[in-house]
């Protein structure tokens, strides 16, 4: 029977080491395709516990009148390897939704006007979500021009995406839950699915295959985004995550060291940026280095011409549809010009009350991209 306990042990060992090793950063973890296995074991962990918990109660008087101090050592391995993965690595664990979220205008302001941000404007309404606090929160909830809506960061992707959390047209809560292929992913709470935070797609459960809407939003410098919305709310730390916040910039710039969130200043390699646009079926990764060259990038995508631009801070980066594939920008002063017409980095022109259509475009690392866009082309 004390065979029975020491099966049990070690069952329970290797459970709680593969139910966080497949959806955490772990060595080997991230390059495979398991994310079906691992929902397997989370959505089961209890029936595997319970099992292996059983078989522990079995043979535990046996093991322990065998050699007393051998059981008492494993039961305590078991406990720390529990407590390890569970409270301690386990995504919900080590990152939190903001517990005060405080939204503040320009004149009471306290995130630098040179910092990064993630920019949203609904209805009028705009708000601005910067990258040091959204990065660690991984996802901010909040309300915009009457609609409830999701901000979303990856540092390990440098994706930012923003969502309307509804599911079956209601609005759902979420929970971080880990990643899968170096992207976070969510839980909903009512249908458990697990949906990935570089497209909003369920990979897994039972809404697979479904999709969360997407919002427009740029990300931009915050000096940037309120010259053009003036009015704009800005996030600012939550006081109880301060030393959880990037304060150095080092990530935002690309000078952190750091394996999973450093940059590579070179060109398609893996941590590389890029800026990548989907249209339908069809995608493109624009090549940071050559963006910050060329400032105006004239290209067309899925039978739609479209122009990306970047700012005179090297920071901030806008798509548009062109209105025909004849009308090639430049770009002085912040101003896009072609055949004598001026739009701003809204996209408006003014003087003709005209606005060119905005296209989501997003900074990531090209190995992100690369991997849920294989198809992709490459400027």
């Amino acid at each position: 029977m004390k065979q029975l306990f020491y099966l049990g042990i070690i069952g329970l060992i290797i459970f709680e080491i593969l139910n966080v090793y497949f959806i955490m950063p772990m060595p080997g973890s991230q390059q495979i395709r398991s994310i079906d296995l691992a929902y397997f074991l989370y959505t089961y962990r209890w029936i595997f516990r319970f099992t292996f918990g059983f078989l522990m109660l079995l043979g535990i008087l046996q093991a322990y009148r065998s050699k007393k101090w051998l059981p008492i050592l494993a039961l305590l391995v078991v406990i720390g390897v529990c407590y390890a993965f569970n409270f301690q690595m386990a995504a919900d664990s080590m990152f939190y939704q903001p517990s005060n979220l405080q939204m503040l205008e320009a004149k009471q302001n306290k995130i630098p006007k040179d910092r990064l941000i993630l920019g949203v404007n609904i209805n009028g309404e705009a708000k601005a979500y910067p990258i040091s606090l959204i990065g660690y929160h991984h996802q901010v909830r909040d309300t915009l021009g009457g609609k409830p809506i999701m901000v979303t960061y990856c540092t390990v992707c440098r994706t930012g995406r923003v969502f309307e959390p509804l599911v079956n047209g209601k609005s759902e809560k979420f929970r971080l839950v880990g990643m899968d292929h170096f992207n976070a992913m969510f839980e909903d709470e009512t249908t458990k699915s697990w949906w990935r935070q570089a497209n909003g797609e369920a990979i897994t459960g039972e809404l697979k295959g479904t999709h969360l809407p997407e919002l427009e939003a740029q990300q931009t410098s915050l000096a940037t985004w309120l010259k053009l919305y003036p009015d704009s709310k800005i996030m600012q730390p939550d006081s109880k995550f301060k030393d959880n916040y990037d304060s150095t910039a080092k990530y935002e710039s690309g000078k952190s060291k750091k394996e999973l969130t450093g940059t590579d200043s070179l060109s398609w390699k893996r941590k590389s940026w890029v800026v990548g646009i989907e249209i339908g079926k069809e995608s493109i990764a624009i090549d940071w280095n050559r963006l910050k060259k060329e400032k105006v990038v004239n290209i067309q995508l899925s039978q739609k011409p479209l122009v990306v631009v970047l700012a005179n801070d090297n920071k901030s980066f806008f798509a548009f549809e062109r209105p025909d594939e004849q009308m090639k920008f430049s770009l002085k002063n912040d101003s896009l010009i072609s055949q004598k017409q001026r739009f701003d980095l809204k996209g408006t022109n003014t003087d003709l009350k005209i606005s060119l259509k905005k296209v989501n475009a997003y900074q990531e690392f090209w190995h992100s991209w690369q991997t849920f866009h294989p198809n992709t082309h490459r400027y």
